[in-house]
C-alpha cells in the first residue's frame, strides 16, 4: 500500500487515536500533531474556536501531516485535505474500558497530557468528564465514521473494527 501524506484519525473517545497517530508517524516519518495540544491551554483553559480553526488551518494547509482527530469547528478543513481517514470503530465496551483505565492511571500518576495539564479526581467524576463525554458522543461519532466509509468522496477511508484489524493495517505501512 503506498503511503499517503495526510492522515486524519477519527474514533470514539478512548479508542486509541493518539496512540495510533504516533505509531503511523513513527513508521512513515510524517509529522503528527496532537489536537489536545491545539485545543487546550495550561489550566485546562479551552482555546477559543476561532483560534482552534486557525491552528487547524495552519496544519491542514501543509503537505504532510497526521492529526489524531479534528474538532467540529474545523473538521471541514481536515476532510478537504486528508488523503486517508483512519476510523477506529471499536465496540463501546472496548473504548470505554480503555478510557476508564487510562483516566484512572492518569489521575493516579499525574502524567502530563497536554500543555502541562493533568487529570484530577474532580474532573474524572464531574458531569464534564471525558468518561461522560464518551457516552454523549459515541453514537454520533460512530455514525459519522460509517457514513464516511459508505461515501468516501474521493479519499481513502479505512474503517477498523478491532485492535487486531488496526495492527494488521498498520503493518501495511512498512
Amino acid at each position: 500500500m503506498p503511503t499517503a501524506s495526510r492522515y486524519l484519525l477519527y474514533g470514539t473517545t478512548g479508542s486509541g487515536k493518539t496512540t495510533l497517530a504516533a505509531q503511523i508517524s513513527a513508521r512513515t516519518g510524517i509529522p503528527w500533531h496532537s489536537i489536545d495540544d491545539l485545543a487546550w491551554e495550561p489550566g485546562w483553559v479551552p482555546v477559543p474556536p476561532e483560534r482552534q480553526r486557525a491552528r487547524g488551518a495552519e496544519i491542514c494547509s501543509g503537505d504532510r501531516w497526521i492529526i489524531d482527530t479534528a474538532y467540529s469547528g474545523w473538521r471541514d478543513l481536515a476532510l478537504a485535505r486528508a488523503e486517508v481517514i483512519v476510523a477506529l470503530d471499536y465496540p463501546r465496551w472496548l473504548s470505554l474500558s480503555r478510557l476508564v483505565r487510562r483516566t484512572l492511571l492518569r489521575v493516579v500518576d499525574q502524567r502530563v497530557i497536554c500543555n502541562g495539564n493533568t487529570e484530577t479526581w474532580r474532573q474524572a467524576l464531574s458531569r464534564d468528564s471525558i468518561i461522560v463525554w464518551h457516552f454523549r458522543s459515541f453514537a454520533r461519532k460512530r455514525a459519522l465514521m460509517r457514513q464516511w466509509a459508505a461515501h468516501p468522496q474521493g479519499r481513502s477511508v479505512v474503517l477498523l473494527g478491532s485492535p487486531r484489524e488496526t495492527a494488521r493495517w498498520l503493518k501495511t505501512l512498512d
